[in-house]
């Protein structure tokens, strides 16, 4: 069972709680969004696979997850882009920002960190974690979440409204 770190508005651990628990009670714990662009400056977008346990079939950034219980933040972006996406990259913090989410039977409270780092090659991805993917323009994409949002994942969104301000 996984098991995600519980904190509280500060971004300090105050326990941990099954993953599944935590978002059906909807507690607050620490996640993290990795961007990914290429040389050309579009930005890798994930289609999450249909069997994920929630926001399945949406797309969303490159790699998205929970550091586990005594792991850091920069050991968990690094191994989830591994596992998700078989690309081998240390990506660097940007900032962070807290949200909340009621999806159709769960809630995600989330402090999520953002991290960015470049790679200009194709993905190699886990069929488990993800089912699809694609650079694109990041002015595009503004234009694409307006026209159709039920198509990205909440936290995407926010991450775009508010990119900007942070690099």
């Amino acid at each position: 069972m996984d098991h995600v770190i519980l904190v509280n508005e500060e971004d300090k651990q105050i326990g941990t709680m099954e993953k599944m628990e935590a978002h059906l009670k909807g507690v607050l714990h620490r996640a993290f969004s990795v961007l990914v662009f290429n040389k050309k400056g579009e930005m890798l977008l994930q289609k999450r696979a249909q069997s994920k346990y929630h926001s399945g079939g949406l797309w969303s950034n490159a790699c998205c997850s929970h550091p586990r219980p005594g792991e850091t933040l920069t050991e968990a972006t690094k191994r989830r882009m591994k596992e998700e996406l078989g690309i081998d990259a240390q990506p660097q913090y940007l900032y962070k920002f807290q949200y909340k989410a009621e999806l159709v039977d769960l809630i995600e409270h989330e402090l999520d960190h953002v991290y960015v780092c470049e790679f200009d090659g194709k993905p190699v991805i886990n069929l488990e974690e993800v089912e699809d993917w694609v650079y694109v323009d990041p002015t595009l994409l503004k234009s694409k979440i307006k026209e159709n949002p039920e198509e990205y994942t909440f936290w995407l969104k926010e991450i775009i409204k508010n990119y900007e301000q942070h690099v």
